[in-house]
């Protein structure tokens, strides 16, 4: 822990957050980590470490537990250089400034290097997009850029940080839940109208690559879902993220009896054939992030960015909507 006065995060841009009740208890580390998107826990830690992080006025350490309520204060030190090498792989680009890059991720796109992906991934294409100015994307030694995720077979909005005032003040809205963000998904059965999702959210007590709301004690996940398009079997449906929890939407609707369809993880191939031939043809889940609204971290210009379904899942629709009709 480095020892000396107070350091002065105040008086310039910082990420302030606030214990809630669901992670009362936990360690400081484990806090922030559950409270903001796109952070890893080396990477909190690395700000501990150097002084960077205040509880409650005073310089933190890992190992303390905050209160219910307690105040954070997080200024992020520079990151040391990525050890992620540039790759030429193909970008959807829906806006970039000196700011912000925001794309259309492809399903089948792994967001970060991690064990068993260590290239082939978002940041290795971001890294060659930006060339020359790849060397100031800030963030983790791993993560350079990334303030939110997307599974690796979801589509859709993302959002990369090009400058520092950028990730800070995104990973801040992220972590408030403050922007927009809503995913179409096909679901199997007929899905209500309308219905919110208000549950904890943890690790499977059984499965550690998993997560269910079915835990004695986790984070608040909050998801409102509504009927877009009815079909035999199938519904479609328009999911709107209040909190942003890993694999939130796959675990709500799965456990709601409502799984997405191709989701290999949460659900099971469907009993109809039908369904399940379209299932296994996509080859994956059939969920798709297309808003993502925000103001812009500099500007503050109303920023919103939609994307249609790829066409993976426009077939899925269209052999769904003729079978309606036939």
């Amino acid at each position: 822990m480095t020892k000396g006065p107070r350091p002065s995060i105040a008086d310039e841009a910082s990420i302030v957050l606030q214990v809630p009740a669901t992670l009362t208890g936990e360690r400081l580390d484990r806090v922030l980590v559950g409270l903001l998107e796109g952070v890893s826990r080396a990477e909190v830690q690395r700000w501990i470490e150097g002084g960077h992080v205040l509880l409650d006025g005073a310089v933190a350490t890992a190992k303390q537990r905050p209160r219910q309520g307690a105040r954070i204060e997080a200024r992020p030190p520079p990151p040391p250089p990525s050890d992620a090498a540039p790759e030429d792989i193909p970008l959807t680009l829906l806006f970039e400034d000196a700011d912000l890059l925001v794309i259309d991720k492809p399903a089948g796109l792994v967001v970060h290097p991690a064990p068993g992906h260590a290239d082939g991934t978002l940041v290795n294409a971001v890294l060659h997009h930006l060339g020359a100015g790849a060397t100031e994307l800030p963030g983790d030694l791993g993560r350079p850029g990334i303030v939110h995720r997307l599974d690796r077979d979801t589509s859709g909005v993302m959002v990369i940080a090009k400058s520092r005032v950028a990730r800070e003040s995104l990973m801040a809205r992220f972590a408030a839940h403050d922007l927009e963000r809503s995913y179409l998904a096909v679901v199997v059965g007929a899905h209500p109208k309308a219905a919110t999702y208000d549950t904890l959210h943890g690790r499977h007590p059984h499965d550690r690559k998993r997560f269910t709301s079915r835990v004695v004690r986790g984070r608040r996940a909050v998801t409102h879902v509504e009927r877009v398009e009815a079909f035999e079997g199938a519904t479609l449906v328009r999911c709107t993220l209040e909190t942003g929890r890993t694999h939130q939407i796959r675990v709500h609707l799965a456990e709601a009896g409502f799984p997405v369809l191709g989701d290999q993880v949460y659900g099971k191939p469907p009993r109809e054939p039908p369904l399940r031939a379209l299932a296994a043809e996509l080859g994956r889940q059939a969920l798709h992030a297309a808003v993502l609204g925000f103001p812009h971290p500099v500007t503050a210009a109303p920023m919103r960015f939609e994307s249609d379904p790829p066409a993976d899942m426009q077939v899925v629709l269209a052999a769904l909507r003729s079978r309606a009709s036939s």
